[in-house]
């Protein structure tokens, strides 16, 4: 279509501004004779005209170059003696750990008690409040609708030592709730460092609510790792695995088999009155109470002996199976090689990185998809889509529900592994897919499914 006026005039002003600002770049240099004046003014029009030209080629560049989590720009201000934003004073919160290492569930209760017990707290400390156990008792119980007990402050103690400072206290207020001033009441203090206050006093912030949490969970992984470790030592052959490289269990290790956590000691009251074992009520009771009463505290105490005798439950490894009579006569050297094998096998699958997994669930999604593609392109009749297009119906055929955006990282990875096979191409604004229909899906399948044992040999 033939340009309008609109078009013209447009044209012609930047056509007259572009001849003004070459005017200005070719001025000529100040005789020397002239005012000083004068020079200063044209050596400032001069510096301005760079600056806004340097502004406008490389502000462009800058943000291309500039990757998404850069930082750069707070640094001079950290220089000049300013506080450090937030997002980089706390970024090493967002790291979570590895999904792969999964918690046992009463792991993960304990971390849902110890997140709201820091809540409940948190508020109170704030308040300038006595915080007792009876009120973090009530306030957990409400919010995760379970049993609360002086065990779990233990537990959560032997976890997190400096989380918390307990101590017993007396001369309380309790406003109605049952208990006398007098009594000792158990109370919990969060441990803070000196550089958390506000206005002169103690404060838990959210941030560090966070970081507590995150802490506390780390601490419940590392436990369930030392068992680990304990139990690839007790393997045939042995393993030894990396902590800081371990992203998943070994597959016969049950989380869920791990031993509960002992509760940490708690502070008790300098005289406590009351009776603490079974064997004290019934020697207090006996004579008072009808015979089958006392035959119940004799069982209880009897019971209750044998389990503290007993020795704790350790997550131990499954013994070796002996040789069955299908390996019979079979050469111990070939045997040590394949377990060694296979041994080298699930350290490498005890280590593989997020990353890497993602890209071997895709290489096993192809072979499948790579028949779709193909019915897609002979439906639309064309030689190249959209990629966009391409994506859409791929996600309808497919039998998984998939975003169109992980759906384009399966089509870029065709292209990236059979060139020959799939292309995709930019073209002006828009991304086209090309397919060589004549290709025999047979041998494409085959060399899907190759690449995908290959990187999982990895």
């Amino acid at each position: 279509p033939l340009p309008t006026q609109e078009d013209l005039a447009g044209l012609r002003c930047r056509l007259r501004r572009m001849k003004a600002l070459a005017q200005l770049a070719q001025l000529p240099s100040v005789p020397s004779g002239d005012s000083p004046d004068l020079r200063s003014h044209l050596e400032r029009v001069r510096q301005l005209e760079l600056r806004i030209r340097e502004k406008k080629a490389g502000s462009g560049a800058t943000l291309r170059a500039r990757p998404s989590g850069d930082t750069g720009a707070a640094a001079p201000a950290a220089e000049a003696g300013e506080k450090v934003p937030a997002y980089q004073r706390f970024h090493t919160l967002a790291q979570d750990l590895p999904p792969g290492l999964t918690l046992p569930y009463k792991f993960k209760v304990l971390a849902e008690m110890f997140r709201s017990v820091d809540t409940i707290a948190g508020m109170l400390f704030n308040r300038a409040e006595t915080i007792t156990f009876a009120k973090v008792k009530q306030g957990v119980q409400d919010m995760m609708r379970k049993q609360f007990e002086e065990r779990h402050v233990g537990q959560i103690k032997a976890v997190y030592p400096t989380s918390y400072r307990l101590r017993q206290e007396k001369n309380i207020p309790t406003f109605g709730n049952g208990v006398k001033k007098s009594d000792y009441q158990l109370t919990l203090e969060p441990v803070l460092g000196e550089e958390e206050r506000v206005d002169g006093r103690p404060h838990l912030s959210a941030s560090r609510l966070l970081e507590r949490r995150k802490e506390f969970n780390r601490n419940l992984v590392n436990i369930v790792k030392q068992h680990h470790k304990a139990f690839l030592a007790a393997l045939s052959p042995p393993m030894v695995v990396p902590e800081e490289k371990l992203t998943r269990w070994h597959p016969r290790f049950n989380v869920d088999e791990v031993p509960d956590i002992t509760p940490a000691e708690l502070p008790r009251p300098p005289q406590e009155d009351r009776l603490t074992t079974a064997q004290e009520v019934l020697s207090t009771a006996r004579g008072m109470l009808i015979p089958k009463m006392e035959k119940a505290l004799a069982n209880l105490a009897l019971r209750t002996a044998e389990a503290g005798a007993g020795e704790p439950v350790v997550s131990k490894a499954p013994s070796p199976a002996s040789t069955s009579s299908a390996l019979r006569g079979v050469s111990q050297a070939l045997l040590e090689r394949i377990r060694a094998k296979e041994a080298q096998k699930l350290q490498a699958l005890m280590t593989r990185e997020p990353q890497q997994e993602e890209r071997l669930a895709m290489l096993g999604r192809l072979p499948a998809m790579a028949r779709i593609l193909r019915n897609v392109f002979v439906a639309e009749k064309k030689q190249a889509l959209t990629l966009e297009v391409a994506c859409a119906r791929m996600a309808d055929s497919y039998d998984t529900q998939m975003p169109p955006g992980d759906m384009e990282k399966h089509l870029r990875l065709f292209a990236e592994l059979l060139p020959d096979w799939v292309g995709i191409h930019a073209i002006r604004t828009d991304t086209y897919i090309k397919l060589d229909k004549g290709k025999d899906l047979g041998l494409v399948t085959e060399r899907l499914t190759k690449a995908a044992k290959e990187a999982e040999a990895l």
